[in-house]
C-alpha cells in the first residue's frame, strides 16, 4: 500500500508534491516523539546563541522542509527524467564528461539525493555512471527497493560494509562517485574532530580514498534555489592540496566546509540526525 501511495503523488502536478510536503511537515513537527527532541538537541548545540523561541522556530522551519523532501521521494523513486529535470538544476565548475578520477563530496541536506539527481541526467548530458555508498537498512525488503530506485537510471549503488575494493575500482574508472561523510557511522575508521565547536565523530573515507586513488575531491551541495522553485546542484572546483599528509586534518577541513555551507541555510540541514550520539571519552550522549 505504501509503495502505491508513493507511486500515485509521483503523478501529482509538482506544486501539489510540495504543498503535500509542507503538511506532512507541519505534522511531524507538532507530533510528540524521540526526533523532534534530536532536532532540537541538535539546534541547541550548534546554534547555542538562538533564544527557545528562535530554536522552535528553526525547527519548524526544518520539519516543514523534510516533509517536502519526503514527498518528493515519489517522484524521485518513481518520476520519468524529464520530470526529474524540471525540478533540478546542475551548475558545474569542472568538466563532469571527462573520465578523470574524482570524488563529489555531499553532504546531508533535506533534498534531493545527488547520486539520482547525476544518475538521471547522465545519459543526456554524455556523463559517466554515478556510484556512491549506501547504508544498509535492517528491512530487507525496503533495502532492496531503495537500492533498485537508485540504480534505475543505471546508477551503482555500494554497500560500505567491506566493499572498498568496488569504490576504489569505480574512481580508478572515472565514475561519478559521490559520497556524503558527515553522520555517525561508528568508530570504526573515524575521527573526532570539529564541527560547530563540538568534537564529532566523523569518518575519514575522504581522505583516505583520495590518498589511494589519486582523485581529486570536490564538493557537492544540492539546496533550493531561491524561489523554492526547485533545486540546484553544485559541484565546485577541486579542494587545493587535498589530500593532506594527515588524514584527520583533512577530515576537520572537510567538517569546517560543511559548517559554512549550513550557516548559510540552516532549516535545510538534516537535523533529525543523532550526529553527536557517539562522544568523547568521559562525555555523556545528549540525547
Amino acid at each position: 500500500m505504501g509503495l502505491s501511495f508513493l507511486k500515485l503523488v509521483s503523478l501529482l502536478p509538482y506544486s501539489v508534491v510540495v504543498s503535500f510536503g509542507h503538511g506532512l511537515g507541519y505534522i511531524a513537527s507538532h507530533a510528540p516523539g524521540d526526533r523532534n527532541k534530536v532536532v532540537k538537541t541538535n539546534l541547541r548545540l550548534c546554534f547555542p546563541d538562538l533564544s527557545n523561541h528562535e530554536i522552535d522556530r528553526l525547527a519548524k522551519r526544518h520539519w516543514r522542509l523534510l516533509g517536502r523532501s519526503i514527498a518528493e521521494k515519489s517522484i524521485i523513486w518513481h518520476g520519468s527524467i524529464k520530470k526529474l529535470s524540471e525540478m533540478i538544476e546542475v551548475k558545474s565548475a569542472v568538466d563532469l564528461s571527462s573520465r578523470k578520477p574524482r570524488i563529489l563530496v555531499n553532504m546531508h541536506f533535506t533534498g534531493i539525493e545527488g547520486s539520482i539527481i547525476l544518475s538521471a541526467l547522465a545519459k543526456g548530458n554524455n556523463w559517466p555512471r554515478t556510484s556512491g555508498f549506501f547504508q544498509r537498512m535492517k528491512n530487507p525488503f525496503f533495502n532492496q527497493k531503495i537500492i533498485d530506485w537508485r540504480n534505475r537510471f543505471g546508477g551503482n549503488s555500494i554497500d560500505r560494509q567491506g566493499n572498498s575494493i568496488e569504490i576504489i575500482r569505480e574512481i580508478r574508472k572515472g565514475s561519478f562517485i559521490i559520497i556524503a561523510p558527515d553522520i555517525d557511522l561508528g568508530l570504526k575508521d573515524s575521527e573526532f574532530v570539529p564541527f560547530f565547536g563540538i568534537q564529532t565523530n566523523t569518518i575519514t573515507a575522504i581522505s583516505r580514498l583520495a590518498k589511494i586513488t589519486g582523485a581529486e575531491v570536490c564538493l557537492m551541495t544540492t539546496t533550493l534555489k531561491k524561489d523554492e522553485s526547485g533545486y540546484l546542484c553544485e559541484i565546485y572546483e577541486p579542494l587545493e592540496n587535498f589530500p593532506g599528509a594527515d588524514t584527520k586534518a583533512d577530515t576537520a577541513r572537510l567538517n569546517q566546509y560543511f559548517e559554512k555551507a549550513i550557516r548559510l541555510r540552516p532549516a535545510e540541514y538534516y537535523w533529525v540526525h543523532k550526529r553527536f550520539k557517539n562522544r568523547p571519552a568521559g562525555e555523556a550522549n545528549p540525547y
